[in-house]
């Protein structure tokens, strides 16, 4: 891995760098998606079986569009009985933190007859995406399908494209079973996007799409929000390690490389005050690819946006850890806790050299589904929060309104808006 000494240029050329992966830098494939888009609104189901046809070569239809229940039953039985096991446990270990996120309706009230509240609703009908293929991730249908059911939504749907075959990946029909999807749609791609934003006649119109994919649903989710709520626009992996002189530089190249073989354009930094651990990060990073059965993705990913800096303080350290606002944040220090304190910007952080980033992304618990591309210092996880609406409350007695109601005229007349300052006006004629 480049080995390169930490400064406001260096860290300035490495930002440039992570955003050219941003999906908002594709914009050639906009008008494809867009076309994808206005054909399934206009045509519905047509327009999702021809593009299934297109790109999956399946023939779908009404009829074999929903997967049945003798297909979950027939991927539980191509599963081993001990992944089973382990997906069941890890989805226990998610819905328990979950739970702790999980909001109540509040009314405050006063003595003079004001009354103000908030009241917490789960939106009506999620929908999740689940890409297929090689890039079929259970781990990933438990993070998005367990929130919406801890919020409470009546109803959750995915969508996640079929095999030729007409099959659907088993690892994502049993995780689905598991989470509690109520309907899996055989359908993928942007045309999946677009068909529940806007609804055909098989498949209904959700109101929050959420999960991974590739570049055109990334940009049909982009291009469909606003009608429907989605979570993000997520970009390509990645991972900053934030180590001192007392981190193991075996445990980090290992770390650093659990994200670097997901695809290309991952991202794996380490940001070390220590030119000893920096060398040996290097080493080992060469030692474990040699081995890994993911090598040219990982050779492909270290050469684009692979660094390892190397910091003349853990102030300055911190500050560009900060700065790059990574998805998954490492912190192997000597006092992990102390240095996460002033840590204001990451997805997930994780402490201590026995909490490496595959932790969070299958058993831990927190989601991990996470902002990327910089856009951890103003997006969180996803939450519980994502699946619930909250709508304000308000009770005014005439006693508490004829306290306040000349303030409220006083500032409606001075924008100009009579008719709101006569809509309080009129009560005290």
């Amino acid at each position: 891995m480049k080995i390169v000494s930490l400064t406001k240029e260096t860290t300035k050329s490495i930002m440039d760098d992570l955003l050219k992966r941003s999906p908002n830098n594709y914009t050639e494939y906009e008008s494809v998606v867009n076309e994808i888009i206005e054909n399934v609104k206009q045509n519905k189901d047509k327009a999702v079986f021809d593009y299934t046809l297109k790109f999956d070569r399946f023939t779908l239809t009404p009829d074999n569009i929903v997967v049945s229940k003798e297909e979950i039953a027939e991927a539980y039985a191509q599963m081993d009985a001990e992944l089973v096991e382990v997906m069941k446990r890890a989805a226990e270990n998610i819905r328990a933190f979950h739970a702790k996120q999980v909001r109540n309706s509040w009314f405050d009230a006063k003595e003079d007859g004001t009354i103000l509240g908030m009241k917490i609703t789960p939106i009506q009908r999620a929908g999740v995406y689940v890409p297929g293929g090689k890039a079929a991730y259970p781990s990933s249908v438990l993070m998005n399908v367990i929130p919406a059911k801890v919020a409470g939504a009546p109803e959750i749907v995915m969508t996640t494209p079929p095999g030729a075959d007409g099959k659907v990946n088993p690892g994502t029909l049993v995780a689905a079973d598991i989470a509690g999807v109520d309907t899996i749609y055989k359908v993928g791609g942007a045309q999946a996007i677009a068909a529940m934003a806007y609804g055909t006649e098989s498949i209904p119109k959700v109101d929050k799409i959420t999960g991974p994919g590739n570049i055109f649903v990334a940009l049909a989710k982009k291009a469909v929000y606003g009608y429907v709520s989605i979570d993000s626009i997520a970009g390509p992996s990645e991972i900053l390690v934030l180590a001192d002189e007392s981190a193991n530089p075996r445990y980090i190249a290992a770390d650093l490389l659990s994200q670097a073989e997901h695809d290309e354009l991952a991202s794996a930094i380490l940001i070390t005050t220590s030119m000893e651990v920096a060398k040996k990060v290097s080493e080992e990073v060469d030692k474990f690819t040699a081995e890994l059965s993911r090598k040219p993705i990982i050779e492909k990913s270290l050469e684009n946006y692979g660094y390892i800096l190397v910091a003349d303080s853990m102030e300055q350290a911190i500050e560009t850890a900060n700065e790059i606002a990574s998805e998954h944040l490492e912190i192997l220090t000597k006092n992990p806790f102390d240095t996460m304190t002033k840590i204001k910007n990451a997805g997930a952080i994780f402490l201590g050299e026995y909490s490496s980033e595959p932790l969070g992304d299958y058993f831990a618990g927190p989601n991990h589904i996470l902002p990327t591309n910089g856009t951890a210092k103003f997006f969180s996880p996803v939450n519980v929060d994502d699946f619930i609406k909250k709508t304000s409350i308000i009770s005014y007695s005439k006693e508490a309104l004829e306290k306040v109601h000349v303030d409220i005229e006083t500032f409606a007349k001075s924008e100009g808006l009579t008719a709101h300052a006569n809509s309080i006006a009129v009560r005290f004629e």
